[in-house]
């Protein structure tokens, strides 16, 4: 099949395309539905969500993202390159054949096509989805980056406020609810680019700097990762709100909403932010292209940002599968909480120092 490219043509979408011939090639493997559709430039784009592995709710579920700016297309690309490997794999390797037998693996590869298409980081409507939730930032928030109500012609819109939340909205909170918080443990990772240097991994919250509820159960993945993989240290693992804090964000909603229900699972709902500043600062020419902003537009680079991700995603693929194994007993939380507390929230650090350092 024909690979995925840095650079697209005005008007087209071929992740669409790239999707559909992944559909084909997992055949029965693969489930895919339509989740909902949007009308963007006298086309009707399809929401696609697609799925692997069990569906028994006391399997574990993990959920991969990408697409919800249109502009940021590498997002997206990142999810649907590790969705052809996975198809693959089904063909020659049993012991993966094995672990999807027990958990929900589910892609929403492209939330905002329409966004895409027109190459805008809203949707259609002029929204911004990750400024969209019904949740208000606690504090002042940065003018026009936190969210606004002010003009649809202006970034970061929110929507109007009295409006429901958009169609992508909608569907991608219908996915996580109805498809991954139904299990008994739920991990979502959702792939951006645009911010820093360094690539970021978040968690919430975006709208307060207050530490999340799950911080003991972050914090023991993420010393999970750093041991594991110690010489892949190429993430900056940490609350978004250390960066910026903003109305509207998608996986505050959703985490709220799940931490409200009794008897809920474990959740933890990461943001992969890919840094294309670094891109840019390799090749400043990418300036002059509203896509090379967000995207590495040259081959080689393309190719690279595809393929060094994958060992993250199939970490979170394994941990999710494995998680009885490293999720903190209750006795271990609260000094699991206390060291990620003094690391994240009252120390001046980024998270780039070795496990023997930061446990």
């Amino acid at each position: 099949m024909e690979r995925l490219k840095p650079l697209q043509k005005s008007g087209s979408l071929p992740e669409l395309d790239y999707l559909t011939t992944l559909v084909e090639l997992g055949g029965k493997d693969l489930r895919c539905d339509t989740v909902a559709s949007v009308r963007c430039a006298g086309r009707e784009l399809p929401l696609h969500c697609l799925e692997l592995g069990s569906q028994d709710p006391a399997a574990p579920a993990i959920g991969f993202f990408g697409g919800v700016h249109g502009v940021e297309r590498i997002g997206a690309q990142v999810v649907l390159a590790f969705l052809h490997a996975l198809i693959r794999r089904l063909d020659w390797d049993q012991a993966l054949r094995d672990m999807l037998a027990h958990i929900r693996v589910v892609f929403m590869p492209l939330v905002n096509p329409g966004g895409m298409l027109q190459r805008t980081r809203s949707n259609p409507a002029g929204v911004d989805l990750m400024r969209n939730a019904p949740v208000n930032a606690e504090g002042s928030v940065a003018r026009l980056l936190g969210g606004q109500r002010l003009s649809r012609r202006l970034p970061w819109y929110r929507g109007a406020g009295s409006a429901p939340m958009e169609i992508e909205s909608q569907a991608l909170c219908q996915v996580v609810e109805e498809r991954i918080l139904r299990h008994r443990f739920a991990l979502t990772v959702d792939c951006h680019s645009g911010f820093g240097t360094r690539d970021h991994l978040w968690f919430p919250y975006a709208y307060t700097r207050q530490p999340i509820e799950s911080l003991a159960e972050l914090w023991a993945l993420r010393c999970l990762f750093r041991d594991t993989y110690p010489y892949h240290s190429i993430y900056v693992i940490e609350p978004q709100s250390r960066q910026y804090t903003t109305h509207g964000d998608l996986w505050d909603y959703l985490y709220l909403r799940n931490g409200a229900r009794e008897a809920a699972p474990v959740f933890l709902p990461l943001t992969l932010e890919l840094g294309s500043w670094l891109w840019i600062k390799k090749s400043p020419s990418q300036l002059f292209s509203l896509l090379g902003i967000f995207n590495p537009l040259t081959p080689h680079r393309h190719r690279r940002i595809l393929r060094q991700h994958t060992t993250l995603l199939d970490f979170l693929l394994h941990a999710s599968y494995s998680h009885e194994r490293w999720l903190p007993a209750p006795e271990a939380r609260p000094g699991l909480e206390a060291r990620a507390r003094r690391y994240w929230y009252e120390a001046d650090t980024q998270d780039t120092a070795p496990p023997s350092q930061a446990h």
